[in-house]
C-alpha cells in the first residue's frame, strides 16, 4: 500500500467513507481537461441524510492539473457520524457562475478509539431479541397499562420472525466485510457431476 499522506498517492475517487478524526484526501482528475484549476474552483458540499442542517464543505486545491481535496484530522474530528449526500460544484472564477458536475453518497464513520459501541444496528437488535427469547425478560404478559400509558410486547412468533430477519442482516453484513477484505464469502457450493 502506498503512503496515503502523500498527495501523489491520493485515491482518484471520492471515498465511500471517512472516519471521524482521520486525515483523508482524494484527487479528482476527470475534470481537469474541461475545467482548468487556474480558471475554476471546485468544492465538495455534503449534507447529512437525517434532514438537519449538518453540512460538510471541502474546497479543492490545485495539484498539477487536477483537483486535490484534503481533510485534516482536526477538521474531521468535528464531523457528525452518519450517511451524507454530496455534490461536486465547479465555479467559474471570472463571474462566480456555478455548475454541479457530480452527486453521490458517503458515510462518516465513528472512531473506535472513542469508546463507542462498534456493533451494527442488526447486531444490537439480534442480541436484544435473543435475550428476550432466552427468558431474560418477563414474558408472562404481552401488554399492560399503568396510569393511562400502555406497553405492548411482541409475541414469541413475532420475536422469532424478527430474530431471523436480523440474523440474515448480520450474516449479510459479515459476508460483505469478508469480501471487502479479500476473504471468501463463507459459502460452500456443492455440486454433483
Amino acid at each position: 500500500m502506498a503512503n496515503l499522506f502523500d498527495a501523489a498517492n491520493a485515491p482518484t475517487s471520492i471515498p465511500d467513507s471517512i472516519v471521524v478524526g482521520d486525515f483523508s484526501q482524494f484527487k479528482l482528475t476527470q475534470y481537469s481537461s474541461d475545467y482548468s484549476n487556474s480558471a475554476h474552483t471546485m468544492r465538495l458540499v455534503a449534507r447529512i441524510s437525517t434532514g438537519n442542517n449538518t453540512e460538510i464543505t471541502v474546497a479543492a486545491t490545485a495539484s498539477g492539473d487536477d483537483y486535490l481535496f484534503t481533510i485534516g484530522s482536526a477538521t474531521s474530528a468535528n464531523y457528525t457520524v452518519g450517511h451524507y449526500h454530496y455534490q461536486i460544484e465547479i465555479e467559474r472564477n471570472s463571474d462566480n457562475e456555478r455548475i454541479i458536475v457530480d452527486r453521490g453518497e458517503f458515510d462518516v464513520l465513528t472512531d473506535y478509539d472513542n469508546n463507542v459501541d462498534a456493533r451494527t444496528h442488526g447486531e444490537i437488535m439480534l442480541q436484544k431479541i435473543e435475550a428476550i427469547l432466552e427468558g431474560k425478560a418477563d414474558a408472562d404478559v404481552s401488554s399492560y397499562s399503568i396510569n393511562g400509558r400502555s406497553l405492548n410486547k411482541f409475541s414469541p412468533d413475532e420475536l422469532v420472525k424478527w430474530r431471523d430477519y436480523y440474523k440474515a442482516e448480520v450474516a449479510a453484513h459479515r459476508r460483505k466485510e469478508r469480501i471487502k477484505h479479500g476473504k471468501g464469502a463463507g459459502f460452500t457450493i456443492l455440486g454433483r457431476f
